[in-house]
């Protein structure tokens, strides 16, 4: 049995993966752990990184699959994937991508489906905060928290990277950090709560923003707990005002009901507008 301790990345997967398919060692011949603390105590066993032999041909497509499902917390992760790629290779399986049915495929596709859940939550709820404007570059700069179920801060930061481009960023999470300097992305160690900054000036804009697009009428709560988990709330400044507006929202509504309907203005004067109304009221075919 060899022992395989790793970083908790897919680049540190992949490039042991590589050494071990490249010696021809199976599946059954390997224990993988990114754990620190258990790593430890077979660190005199762990793999020589010396290549006996030529890789053979990985398809791109389960690297991308690899690449997302390594993100995911589960420390099962890393030996599902190397008997999938393994199977790929080795075992002559090379169709087994196209085998939705087959059980080590179905576990990699349900973590991968939970990583990108998580990536999309991470998306939406992101709060940035002000702390400072760089003297040298006149850039303002922002800090934000988030908590993510998976290690996804790799996979989510381009997002942040095109949509921000304009301003200096760091997220902070417990797995992982990344900051935004107008060039570059950079990665770092997590770090815990403590250090992201409290309340700003933003966080009442967000509340306005939150309560202007509120519409009582459409108010399924259920639905909105679905999309945004109670979890997330701690961390969002508009989620204070939640149980408020759902509090006063069968008020708003019969507030609603008894305004009067406002009548319809005319429509305007549009010359093809009028030619496709008498077109239909007279049957004229379309020329």
């Amino acid at each position: 049995m060899r022992s395989v301790l790793i970083q908790p990345t897919f680049e540190a997967w992949r490039d042991q993966a590589r050494t071990l398919l490249a010696q021809s060692v199976s599946p059954d011949e390997v224990l993988w752990s990114d754990d620190v603390a258990e790593g430890a105590l077979f660190a005199a066993e762990e793999l020589a990184v010396a290549k006996s032999g030529p890789v053979p041909k990985v398809p791109v497509t389960f690297l991308d699959i690899a690449r997302t499902a390594a993100a995911h917390t589960d420390p099962q992760r890393w030996a599902a994937l190397y008997r999938v790629l393994w199977r790929l290779t080795r075992g002559g399986e090379r169709h087994l991508l196209s085998i939705p049915t087959d059980r080590d495929l179905r576990q990699v596709q349900g973590w991968c489906k939970a990583v990108g859940r998580d990536i999309h939550k991470m998306h939406a709820f992101v709060r940035f905060r002000l702390v400072g404007t760089d003297e040298a570059t006149g850039r303002e700069q922002f800090i934000a928290w988030f908590e993510p179920e998976h290690r996804i801060v790799r996979l989510a930061a381009p997002f942040f990277q095109k949509r921000f481009a304009a301003m200096d960023w760091s997220i902070l999470t417990p797995h992982e950090c990344v900051h935004w300097d107008g060039t570059a992305l950079h990665f770092t160690s997590g770090v815990p709560r403590s250090a992201a900054p409290d309340e700003d000036a933003l966080d009442g804009l967000w509340r306005t923003y939150y309560r202007s697009i509120f519409n009582p009428a459409r108010l399924k709560v259920k639905a909105m707990q679905a999309e945004m988990p109670k979890k997330y709330w701690k961390n969002l400044p508009e989620a204070e005002l939640i149980s408020e507006l759902i509090a006063s929202s069968e008020k708003r509504v019969a507030g609603m009901l008894k305004t009067e309907e406002r009548p319809a203005k005319p429509a305007p004067k549009n010359a093809y507008l009028e030619k496709l109304r008498r077109m239909n009221d007279s049957d004229e075919p379309a020329k």
